[in-house]
């Protein structure tokens, strides 16, 4: 097995893999067979996502399914769980909105002892995901708050909205792995990334609970005008920022 492996390696790094050593032993242990080893290093050398072909990620400890198309949960995201979960309240009102996977939601209430948790994206293929990672009768199809149950207005302790903000004209610039596998509609934020963030925090205010929390990651340069659009919808604004994450949330709150 060892020298299968080492071949595997190979070919991985051959391909332009970084972490060839990593991602061959995520695959091997996924492989029920040689044979299914040999067509996911396939797949992966092709350029395929490794989270598609293995059919899963892992965000924050946590197992999560993975489809083709819908958005990969990125490291980096883990910062906005530290920030939501910061000075979360008891059995907590959660909706995880663009939520690809699931995997916002899914953490948070793993984490959060009691939470309610709800999600929504406009994606089918996305809500269909994220059925196998939360309860589906709690995740919506449609656009950003549309499809939520109207019970939840003025009740949402926590609204997780991972939006897409890589302007329009940046789409091109991603890595191949986003620009051609995963929907653009997750990754697409307009002329300057900011066109579904200034949706969301213009109707947050309604949604979210006295005190409830809005959260969105966004890029460094795009936090001051993220702020102003928070500060437009209502809402007490600030940003937080990681080196060690590379992350960039704008968190606002319910005055």
């Amino acid at each position: 097995m060892s020298s299968s492996l080492d071949g595997v390696v190979a070919r991985l790094r051959a391909a332009g893999c970084v972490f060839a050593e990593d991602e061959a032993g995520v695959l091997a242990s996924a492989a029920a067979s040689a044979d299914a080893l040999d067509a996911m290093v396939e797949r992966r050398v092709a350029g395929e996502p490794l989270e598609y072909v293995v059919g899963w990620a892992e965000f924050c400890g946590l197992r999560v399914a993975v489809e083709p198309g819908v958005f990969v949960p990125r490291r980096r995201t883990g910062f906005m769980v530290g920030e939501a979960v910061r000075n979360a309240p008891p059995k907590p009102v959660v909706v995880d909105l663009c939520c690809g996977t699931g995997a916002l939601g899914a953490v948070l209430g793993t984490v959060l002892e009691g939470a309610e948790v709800y999600a929504a994206d406009v994606d089918p293929a996305a809500v269909r995901c994220a059925r196998r990672n939360l309860p589906a009768e709690r995740v919506f199809e449609g656009d950003l708050f549309a499809p939520l149950p109207g019970g939840l207005r003025g009740r949402v302790d926590i609204l997780a909205a991972n939006v897409p903000y890589v302007p329009t004209g940046e789409v091109g610039l991603l890595p191949a792995e986003a620009r051609d596998h995963e929907a653009r509609v997750a990754l697409d934020g307009g002329e300057d990334g900011l066109a579904v963030l200034r949706r969301v925090a213009a109707e947050a205010g309604g949604w979210l609970a006295p005190g409830g929390r809005l959260l969105v990651e966004t890029g460094e340069r795009q936090a001051e005008a993220a702020v102003t659009a928070f500060e437009r919808g209502g809402l007490a604004a600030r940003v937080a920022a990681s080196e060690e994450w590379h992350a960039t949330v704008v968190v606002g709150t319910r005055r």
